[in-house]
């Protein structure tokens, strides 16, 4: 064989040896290790179940609004004439004084008048009386003698029998007085007195403005007294007692007050299934319109805790710690707030989560993290 060739041949095969050994080479130094898996373990915070009684507070809230309230409406026609005080909104008035008057004169003299015709009228009945009823004519001259058109008018002479009541009836006389009656009650309605200690809140008319029929005048209110309507879930309808003490205070919890349930509402409303409960509130601070919030005492439920609402898994269970390891537990709640929730089923003594834990499942091992004394660590 050819010198030449068996050099070739020999370089031939050590190139592909080297090739296969320089892949080798490459393929192994790509291969990663796998690194260990290192096992975390979370911390989480936990206490100690103790059962106890937990007393349920309903939460409602509303406007106050004065429990004595007169809308001044206008019954009759006329200008706004006077009032005792200024007809304005804040004005205190006192049990019996001229809220306002409108003007009567011409109504007043139609009432005169009706009332001068009345007198005729028994006037022109004395000579009959007289003869046919000597007994009762004595009566009837002293009420003549008595009568004043300027004055209200007086009641008419009981007559002795009953052929004298014919006798009058029949003449006209007592529908002639019943009209005057009710002439003078008209007549009365052209003056709006205060029928309590108040302040006037609203004032929809001035002096010299001409008043209407339905019109509205105003609003006029009791600040002694007040009440608030709150809407209750109808669940707790039974468990809700007239003259039990609700606590109230305002949106920005800077106010407290005291109330007492007053009256509860026998229907339910259908739309909302809630029922009216009246708070009634006699405290120097409040003030009509106010929006406060209600503390109602429903019930108190023995053998139970009150948790967060965050804690609960599928409205119905809560984690636990046991051997260093989450465990799911079924409870029973039995009312939520709005961020509380009162729950029945778990033992005295139970490591409950306090805390929620992300990424949380039933079996993960976890490490009790103990609660840090915030007042210890700010000394530190």
């Amino acid at each position: 064989m050819d010198k030449r060739k068996i050099i070739l041949s020999f370089i031939g095969v050590l190139l592909i040896v080297l090739a296969v050994f320089g892949a080798k080479a490459i393929i192994d130094s790509n291969v990663k290790k796998v690194p260990k898996s290192t096992k975390v373990i979370k911390n989480v915070f936990v206490e100690t179940v103790e059962n106890r009684k937990v007393p349920i507070v309903v939460p409602a809230n509303g406007n106050v609004t004065a429990l004595k309230k007169l809308e001044l409406f206008s019954e009759v026609q006329g200008i706004f004439q006077r009032s005792s005080k200024d007809f304005r909104p804040g004005q205190v008035y006192s049990r019996g004084q001229v809220l306002l008057s409108i003007n009567s004169e011409e109504y007043a003299a139609s009432v005169r008048s009706a009332k001068s015709e009345l007198f005729n009228n028994i006037t022109s009945i004395m000579p009959d009386l007289r003869l046919d009823y000597p007994e009762s004519f004595p009566k009837w001259q002293e009420y003549l003698t008595n009568f004043d058109v300027n004055n209200s008018i007086k009641p008419l002479p009981e007559p002795d029998s009953d052929k004298e009541r014919y006798f009058v009836t029949g003449r006209g006389i007592e529908s002639a007085y019943y009209n005057i009656k009710n002439l003078e009650e008209r007549l009365r309605k052209f003056t709006i007195r205060a029928p309590f200690d108040g302040v006037l809140t609203e004032a929809a008319v001035n002096p010299g403005t001409l008043v209407r029929p339905g019109q509205k005048l105003g609003e006029f209110i009791d600040p002694s007294v007040y009440e608030l309507e709150v809407a209750v879930a109808k669940r707790f309808s039974d468990l809700l007692k007239t003259g039990e003490d609700v606590k109230l205070q305002d949106l920005e919890g800077n106010q407290t007050f005291k109330g007492t349930v007053s009256r509860i509402n026998a229907r339910v409303d259908r739309a909302s299934q809630t029922i009216q409960v009246f708070i009634r509130i006699e405290e120097p601070g409040i003030r009509e319109g106010m929006y406060l919030e209600a503390q109602l005492d429903a019930r108190d439920e023995e053998n139970a805790i009150e948790i967060p609402r965050e804690l609960l898994i599928d409205r119905t269970k809560v984690y636990l710690v046991q051997d260093s390891a989450l465990v799911l537990k079924e409870i029973n709640p039995v009312y939520f707030s709005s961020n509380k929730v009162v729950v029945k089923g778990l033992e005295d003594g139970e490591t409950l989560v306090s805390a929620p834990v992300p990424g949380a499942y039933p079996g993960m091992e976890v490490q009790i993290q103990e609660k840090i004394d915030t007042a210890k660590a700010t000394e530190l």
